[in-house]
């Protein structure tokens, strides 16, 4: 739908363009998940793709993948960091997956369009974002108990939910992405929690990502500096 290669004006341009094709609606059955996350190193990004049997709760297919990172750090402009890198790791997975968590936001944008909904409309995918903070909209902190939740409000219109994902520790922000509504949303995070603060397949995905950029960033250090291009060198 658009080229990768933009500055950030064209960047939040393509956002206002493409949030009108945002859809939230009920989410439909869901039997698989695929948790995302990326990491940086000065020149590259490193994405993790976990697909997640949320019956069982346990992984089914793991991928990672790494590509020179070709966008400035601009708040509210994550996915043009993340999104290519991302879309490559989900060409490699191979289980079928019914819906996308992502470790950012959906709806809770300055544009209301974050990477959830950056992702999910380029995939015509059901998305959501479950974020560890806050980038923008007033939400009340919810009860202590697990499953208590709040909404997340921006300019008097709610955006997502502010959400305790485990019994006293900090909530997460969760919000919708395409093809999927607020509380579809909130109750999928909490069908995948695994005990921990994070929707266990998001958790599983950093802490994949930081493993694979850490052996990759480890297999560099040892090359031969003059085997190793110019653009990869520190």
């Amino acid at each position: 739908m658009h080229r990768w290669r933009v500055t950030p004006r064209q960047a939040r341009a393509i956002q206002e363009r493409l949030r009108g094709l945002v859809r939230l609606e009920p989410l439909t059955a869901v039997a698989t998940v695929v948790g995302l996350d990326c990491a940086f190193s000065a020149d590259r990004v490193f994405a993790a793709a976990v697909v997640w049997d949320v019956k069982r709760c346990e992984v089914l297919e793991m991928r990672t993948h790494s590509r020179p990172l070709a966008f400035p750090y601009v708040p509210g402009l994550l996915s043009f960091r993340e999104a290519p890198a991302l879309l490559a790791v989900l060409r490699r997975v191979r289980t079928p997956v019914d819906a996308l968590l992502c470790d950012g936001q959906g709806l809770a944008h300055p544009r209301r369009f974050g990477l959830a909904c950056h992702l999910g409309v380029l995939l015509d995918a059901p998305a959501i974002g479950c974020a560890k903070s806050r980038l923008v909209g007033q939400g009340a902190e919810p009860g202590p108990q697990r499953g208590a939740s709040t909404p997340l409000t921006l300019d008097s219109e709610q955006v997502g939910a502010v959400l305790r994902t485990r019994s006293g520790v900090k909530p997460l922000f969760v919000s919708p992405g395409h093809l999927c509504d607020i509380d579809d949303a909130v109750g999928l995070a909490l069908r995948c929690g695994g005990g921990f603060r994070l929707p266990e397949p998001v958790r599983l995905a950093d802490q994949a990502v930081a493993a694979f950029k850490q052996r990759r960033l480890a297999a560099e250090r040892r090359r031969p500096a003059s085997t190793i291009p110019a653009h990869q060198r520190p």
